[in-house]
């Protein structure tokens, strides 16, 4: 029994068999044949005429002489210039004349010098940088996306985009990213130092201000809306022993001070609960940084958080109610995320006609990302060319070519006939003149 073909033999095989040209078109195809026929009859027409002329005034002189020399010259020129574009493409008349059928033979070798000339001269850093500028890619896109409707489009296209993303997202991916990506890198990660670094950041630039006044500002809301509420929790705690009146007394007026007081941190900017705070979060922003045993306990907070299994439950939870918020809103055409995002698209467009620097900066951005891909994979896109020659049947693929660019190539035929005919008049008399 033979033995079944390997997956390498077959790759091989495929890879040596001839593959196909392009995606003919035969209506083009049927075009081009008519012009190229049309062209060889003009070039043929031409060398017949030629040599009616000669054999008419063969052995005439005086003016007739020079007409034979220009349809003898004619004639070499026509010969020899059809024999120079038909060796391209096959062997003239069928002869095995070296160096002829050169596309056939040498086809493997004319795709490599294709393909180093088109990385050389269209794949250079300076030519793809002048041609990124010159395309002005940023001033067109800001043009049309000032169009209303065109704004619109993407949006509506992005949104479509998004939404089906999202559904593709399942709970098992989430789950998967966080278990297998995320957790086992916070674990890697010291999280002290990073929220020491943090917190000094905060620190510096007043940060954590906002955020204080806003808990002073609820919880004195709070406290004040809640006296019934604050005086049972604190009598709750009273001695059992005291008379109730004095426990009322007493958690009455706890409950007055205690709103005054946050009344006046609220008021106070340099009060000296604020400083205490401050105080407070700067040694502890210090200790993150430096202090061994304080790391040492946060770490260890952090292991216990990522060892509980609510963490995978609660962002997977956080996950399902944010895609659902977001899928809403995204197919909502009338939402407040596509109302952002067209606002925002808008406000775009017209900074990109208005601000020369930023399309400067933009354009810059794009030469850069088209260079880097160029220098990474220019080499395998212009070897394509290589490799796609190289599949081609070398008969076929003079055929084609010949197709494709053979009837601007009778004109070479034609010039030799005329510029022949020329030259051979001005050979002739000078012949007479020397003679």
């Amino acid at each position: 029994m033979s033995a079944m073909p390997t997956d390498q033999t077959r790759r091989s095989s495929d890879a040596a068999a001839p593959g196909p040209l392009i995606s003919l078109d035969p209506g083009q195809d049927a075009v081009r044949r008519r012009a190229l026929r049309r062209m060889r009859t003009v070039a043929v027409g031409l060398l017949l005429l030629a040599a009616v002329v000669y054999l008419l005034t063969l052995g005439a002189d005086g003016f007739w002489g020079y007409v034979n020399a220009g349809a003898e010259a004619s004639m070499v020129g026509a010969i020899a210039d059809w024999f120079a574009v038909t060796a391209l493409f096959r062997h003239p008349l069928g002869l095995p004349v070296p160096h002829t059928a050169l596309i056939p033979k040498r086809k493997d070798e004319l795709g490599r010098g294709l393909q180093e000339f088109v990385g050389e001269n269209f794949l250079h850093e300076e030519i793809v940088r002048d041609r990124v500028a010159a395309a002005t890619v940023s001033l067109r896109v800001g043009h049309w996306l000032r169009e209303p409707a065109h704004a619109q489009r993407v949006v509506d296209e992005a949104s479509e985009v998004t939404v089906v993303a999202l559904r593709r997202v399942r709970e098992e991916h989430v789950e998967s990213l966080i278990a297998d990506a995320l957790v086992p890198r916070f674990r890697e990660e010291p999280i002290a130092p990073l929220l020491g670094g943090l917190l000094t950041e905060v620190l510096e630039d007043d940060l954590h201000h906002g955020l204080v006044d806003l808990a002073l500002m609820e919880l004195h809301g709070w406290l004040s809306a809640n006296p019934d509420t604050v005086t049972e929790i604190l009598g709750e705690r009273a001695p059992w022993w005291a008379p109730t009146r004095l426990n009322e007394a007493v958690t009455s007026r706890i409950h007055v001070e205690l709103v005054r007081w946050v009344a006046d941190i609220r008021e106070d900017p340099r009060h000296h609960a604020r400083e205490a705070l401050d105080s407070m979060l700067a040694k502890l922003a210090h200790d993150l940084l430096e202090d061994p045993e304080t790391r040492e306990r946060t770490e260890r907070l952090k292991e216990r958080l990522l060892d509980h299994p609510q963490v995978l439950a609660s962002s997977v939870s956080l996950w399902n109610a944010l895609r659902r918020v977001l899928t809403a809103s995204l197919q909502d055409p009338d939402g407040a995320v596509r109302a952002r995002l067209l606002a925002e698209l808008r406000s775009f467009a017209e900074r990109l006609v208005a601000d020369d620097r930023l399309r400067a900066r933009i354009d810059g951005i794009l030469a850069d990302a088209v260079v880097f891909g160029v220098e990474r994979y220019g080499a395998e896109v212009t070897a394509v060319i290589t490799h796609t020659i190289e599949r081609w049947d070398g008969k076929e693929a003079a055929r084609r070519i010949e197709l494709h660019v053979g009837r601007d190539l009778q004109f070479i035929r034609i010039n030799g006939t005329i510029v022949g005919g020329l030259v051979g008049v001005l050979i002739h008399a000078v012949s007479g003149l020397v003679h």
